[in-house]
Parts: C-alpha cells; sequence; structure tokens
C-alpha cells in the first residue's frame, strides 16, 4: 500500500459510526457474552430462554455426572452496571425491584437461581482491550444463590442484595456451582 491508501485508511477507520445501540442494551449483551465466555471456558454450555417473564435470562448446564445428578444447571438472572459505588469493601449492593426479586427468590424453583452482576468500567469504549495475542477486559462479575437471599421486606420500593467480592465468578467457582448441585446440594 502506498502513503496515500494509507492515509485513505486511518481516516475512514477513524471515522467509523458507532453502532448506535444504546448503552443499556450494550450493558445487556456484554454481560451475556461475559457469562458464556466463563461457561464455555468451564466446558459448560447455555439454554437461552425466549423471554425474560419468569425473572431469568439464562440456564448454565453441565454434561457431568456427579452421582447424584448428572447434567447440573442454574438459572441465570443477570444485571450490569457502570455504577463503581455499589462496590463495598466485602460486597457489591445491588438495589432490586420487588416483581423480579420475588421471582428470583422463588424457593420451589425446579433447578436452583443465581443474581449475577457484572460491573463493568466507565463507558463501553473502555470495557474491552485487544490486540492480536489478547482479549481484556476490566470488568468483573460477581454472583449470590438465591435461596441464600432474605425474603423481600414488604413496603419497600426495592430490596438491596449483598454479593459477596469472594463470589468472582469464574471457571473455579462455576465448576464449584456445578460440583454442589450435582452433588445434590449443600453450601458450596
Amino acid at each position: 500500500m502506498g502513503e496515500d491508501e494509507d492515509d485513505a485508511l486511518l481516516a475512514t477507520q477513524t471515522e467509523l459510526l458507532d453502532g448506535n445501540l444504546p448503552k443499556n442494551a450494550r450493558q445487556e449483551h456484554f454481560s451475556l457474552a461475559y457469562l458464556r465466555m466463563v461457561t464455555y471456558a468451564a466446558g459448560c454450555s447455555i439454554k437461552v430462554h425466549e423471554t425474560d417473564y419468569e425473572g431469568l435470562d439464562i440456564t448454565v448446564t453441565s454434561a457431568a455426572d456427579y452421582g447424584f445428578y448428572y447434567g447440573p444447571e442454574f438459572n441465570v438472572q443477570m444485571k450490569c452496571t457502570t455504577r463503581t459505588e455499589l462496590l463495598r469493601k466485602n460486597h457489591m449492593a445491588w438495589p432490586m425491584k420487588p416483581d423480579t426479586y420475588k421471582k428470583l427468590i422463588q424457593p420451589n424453583r425446579m433447578a436452583p437461581s443465581y443474581l449475577m452482576v457484572l460491573l463493568v468500567p466507565g463507558g463501553p469504549e473502555t470495557w474491552l482491550e485487544m490486540d492480536e495475542s489478547r482479549l481484556l477486559t476490566r470488568s468483573r462479575m460477581y454472583w449470590q444463590e438465591a435461596a441464600l437471599l432474605p425474603p423481600f421486606k414488604e413496603g419497600n420500593d426495592t430490596q438491596t442484595v449483598r454479593l459477596p467480592r469472594s463470589n468472582l465468578f469464574d471457571v473455579p467457582q462455576l465448576l464449584g456451582i456445578m460440583k454442589k448441585i450435582g452433588e445434590g446440594g449443600g453450601v458450596w
């Protein structure tokens, strides 16, 4: 390529328009992509829900046989935020609306449910760094088992949930959740 062609290519790249997807939609899709990357790296798979009516976004499944259960799975309610002020010393404080919260903590669900909140830095332009050798994100996902959440306090507009910072969603923790479910329950 000649110098003029290089300049034209650079000008075109800097003039590219943003895809214009609203920030909240980007956050939703980015959190699902993050969950998928960890899930697939752990050798598990995903079942997609057509609607979010039940307060669930996605189901994570395993094809492993843990003796008590073959193919354990759990449901996930996903959230995503840039609000770093929600991050405390030992937990992330996440406010939830009554309808979503009550559905999430429903005690007679067939499969266990989990709340997962992805904390992303600032604007979408800061969510990823990549080159030929790596893909990096400064995002992190915290989780909590719905069965461990307290009942909703009637009369409140929201219920604040504490997601322990030690519950950082990664491959070992995902496999630990599957093992717990596959072996018939118990606290992970």
